[in-house]
């Protein structure tokens, strides 16, 4: 079982727990330091003593003291006022994340939250009570406040849950599972709507997609060059062990796996050919960038997935600091980062493509034999196009943006959640575009009969033929191309 608040989370473990395929649960020490951690803040909020966000207002009214009398409306009034999100829900497991991240934090004891709000939220997570919560709103600075106000909503009876794909109301699954409200005390309105776990879900969502995505693009660019039928040359590893670059190594180790034993390959050894173009002969250097982008990224997300990002932090019996910990620069410029990373991946690919449409070293133009009535693959190319400039669009980085908001208080933000958001749109549109690009490798690889491809290369190929016949003559490619995108989605290809 995993030990929320003692064990250390990662991008897998998050995706496993939020899958119910790993238990996650409170031990005693975890529980031992909520409880702890709780005490100090009952003790601060009866004091005469200032304590932002305990016993005081927030934001610009950080200066107004709040009555003991007065706490439970205050922290009640945070969550309703600040659950101001629009646009479309986002996907059920990103809500799910964001609810396991936040119980990590909770549960390391220096936010304040009481055990019955915790263990209300871990019923949430084990019963697949997930609440809905709008895709816009949060600007990433003093946590993602609109989402988890959505998020949270439903511990007051407010808000909504996902039924199967039905949007019912709080008040309605809470007395169905035999459920009061909750009625916050101090602090725990705060503990529960700062933080980053709006902006950390999304990137613990985009990292799971990407790291398959990354070893997609090497598969689709090893059968891209079977087709063409380049050179292995650029991947030996003597050349990248003199620019050393992690990833570019990873790349293009992987390339000489994927082409291991390939006689298509070894059959133009001596011909006249001295390079290939770039988008071939590149690819561990391409390919192993975006690598390197993804483990600055991964390396982040993890320090940020066991830390304790709301405010204010509780440090001891009478020292709460309002700091910044719930400030979402740390993620949100590395997201802009990794986005340019990612929409590299489908660039080169786009590339690729159009040069196996050349009709150059054995291959017709368009893929296809009878060229002039049918017009072969020549137009699927112009979806990879738009695809790469909507990538290319989507690459601002909006980490560079800051808005001030709460009357000049917070006077600098994030757009993290922006980022975040932006990233797993990228890693959308690359999936459709490798699709394409493999759809195009394996009608290449037609034309390269009898010769003998690399044993993964020929198993994927049969995985592409099970559902994408060669073409022939024109038909409609639409239904081939969601066969494709489905294989890439249910990470049917076998890259390892």
């Amino acid at each position: 079982m995993f030990k929320y608040g003692i064990d250390r989370l990662n991008v897998d473990k998050t995706i496993q727990i939020a899958r119910g395929e790993l238990k996650a649960g409170l031990t005693a020490e975890a529980v031992s330091k909520v409880n702890a951690c709780r005490a100090k803040v009952e003790t601060m909020a009866k004091s005469n003593k200032a304590y932002y966000g305990i016993n005081t207002g927030f934001g610009p009214l950080c200066d107004t003291q709040i009555s003991p009398e007065e706490t439970s409306k205050l922290q009640e009034n945070l969550l309703i006022t600040h659950a101001v999100g629009v646009g479309n829900p986002i996907g059920k497991e990103l809500s799910k994340i964001m609810m396991i991240c936040k119980v990590q934090a909770l549960a390391q004891g220096f936010s304040g939250v009481r055990l019955e709000v915790i263990e209300r939220i871990l019923f949430f997570i084990e019963n697949d009570l997930v609440p809905v919560v709008p895709e816009q709103g949060s600007v990433g600075a003093s946590g993602d406040l609109a989402p988890l106000s959505h998020l949270f909503l439903p511990l007051l009876g407010e808000g909504e849950f996902w039924i199967g794909k039905d949007i019912v109301p709080a008040k309605e699954v809470l007395a169905k599972h035999g459920l009061k409200a909750i009625r916050l005390e101090a602090k725990e309105g705060l503990g529960l709507i700062n933080g980053t776990q709006f902006i950390l879900a999304h990137t613990i969502r985009g990292l799971y997609k990407m790291e398959y995505l990354l070893d997609l693009a090497d598969v689709a660019g090893a059968m891209s060059l079977e087709g063409f039928q380049g050179s292995a040359a650029p991947f030996k590893p003597e050349l990248h062990a003199i620019r050393p670059f992690k990833g570019n190594i990873k790349v293009a180790e992987r390339m000489r796996m994927l082409l291991e034993n390939s006689e298509n390959l070894a059959g133009h050894i001596d011909c006249e050919r001295v390079q290939d173009p770039y988008s071939l002969r590149c690819i561990p250097q391409v390919h192993g960038a975006s690598r390197n982008a993804w483990y600055h990224l991964n390396e982040l997300a993890e320090i940020e997935m066991n830390s304790v990002t709301d405010n204010p932090i509780v440090l001891s019996d009478t020292e709460a600091i309002s700091g910044g910990n719930f400030h979402g620069q740390p993620l949100a410029m590395a997201l802009d980062y990794c986005s340019i990373a990612a929409s590299e991946l489908g660039n080169i690919a786009d590339r690729r493509c159009y040069l196996l449409l050349e009709g150059k070293f054995g291959l017709p133009r368009l893929l296809t034999a009878s060229g002039g009535l049918n017009s072969g693959f020549m137009i699927p190319q112009y979806t990879t196009a738009a695809l790469v400039t909507e990538n290319k669009s989507l690459c601002f980085p909006p980490s560079a943006d800051s808005v001030p908001t709460s009357l000049g208080q917070e006077d600098h933000v994030s757009m993290g959640s922006i980022s975040g958001r932006k990233f797993n749109q990228i890693l959308g549109n690359i999936e459709k575009i490798f699709a394409i690009e493999l759809m195009y490798a394996a009608q290449a690889l037609e034309f390269r009969s009898p010769n003998h491809f690399s044993d993964i290369m020929t198993e994927n190929f049969k995985i592409i033929r099970s559902k994408v016949d060669k073409l022939e003559d024109d038909r409609v490619l639409k239904d081939d191309i969601y066969a494709m995108i489905d294989f890439v989605k249910t990470r049917a290809f076998i890259v390892k």
